[in-house]
């Protein structure tokens, strides 16, 4: 590994290490660093040149202060503006907001490295460290779905961009996840409405899942609950084809078993029936284009 990447490589590793070191009492090296800094604390950072500064910044990163390491790296960037530290030391400060879990802070200075250093081999990571920090915050309870959106969005430049990187592969499988993340969100909402009768706003959720995310792992429990909607409005044959198609497609499945008995208790059959949506669905069932 080469570059930047090898450097933050190194970096987490200390990160990892520096509680085991500071329990085993083996610092030399840090205890080096903290005395020739602490003997100099006085003097202006002015006085330091860029490798300076960026070194005392991996100390206090690897030391655990965080906070001080981004000022340092901040300070390698307004000293010394156009020197090879200054593009390390900005990658670095968006390395250090992130592990900080400052998202928006992370983003900022990963996408002034991008605006500055478009072509430079960082810029994968850069782009990458931007999309986690939209992903890093998805599961979280509450939080508009913009922000999957925007990951979403950002991983896909990953993927597209920077297909031969290091951060391809995990940028394809947090896309995955991110995608399907919006697809749980839909399923809640769905079985709320479903819960409490609201039969025509629950079958609007399902469908979304059933048209937009069919790839995802929720669509077999969404052609399930339109079984279930549908029945409960006596539309009767939309049920029948939502049946159908989830028989074709997730025949093993607990939920198609669920939707079988629904129907046979109605004296109804998986299949297709009438027209609509669902029809159309069908049709590409049976052609092979859908899923």
């Amino acid at each position: 590994m080469t570059g930047r990447s090898g450097i933050i490589l190194r970096t987490v590793t200390a990160l990892a290490l520096a509680s085991s070191l500071s329990a085993c009492g083996n610092r030399g090296g840090d205890g080096f660093l903290a005395n020739f800094w602490g003997s100099k604390a006085e003097a202006p950072l002015e006085t330091f040149g860029p490798e300076e500064i960026y070194k005392r910044a991996e100390f206090q990163l690897e030391d655990g202060d965080i906070d001080e390491a981004v000022r340092l790296f901040g300070e390698v960037e307004r000293l010394y503006p156009y020197s090879e530290w200054a593009k390390r030391a900005l990658i670095m400060q968006a390395f250090s907001y992130h592990a900080d879990r400052d998202y928006e802070n992370s983003r900022a200075s990963a996408q002034r490295f991008l605006d500055f250093y478009p072509a430079d081999e960082d810029a994968a990571y850069a782009q990458y460290l931007l999309a986690i920090s939209y992903y890093d915050q998805i599961d979280q309870v509450g939080r508009d779905q913009g922000l999957t959106f925007q990951a979403l969005q950002a991983l896909r430049t990953v993927i597209e961009r920077y297909p031969e990187s290091e951060y391809a592969k995990s940028s394809i499988l947090k896309f995955d996840l991110a995608f399907d993340h919006l697809a749980s969100k839909e399923m809640e909402i769905g079985r709320y409405y479903l819960k409490r009768g609201h039969y025509a706003s629950a079958i609007n959720r399902f469908r979304v899942v059933v048209e937009e995310f069919q790839t995802t792992t929720h669509t077999a429990e969404a052609l399930h609950r339109l079984v279930e909607s549908y029945l409960s409005l006596g539309l009767t044959d939309e049920a029948q084809t939502a049946g159908a198609i989830l028989g074709h497609n997730f025949q093993s499945t607990g939920f198609y078993q669920d939707s079988y008995n629904l129907l046979q208790g109605r004296g109804l059959e998986p299949e297709a029936a009438g027209k609509g949506w669902l029809q159309d669905i069908y049709r590409q069932v049976i052609r092979g284009k859908w899923l």
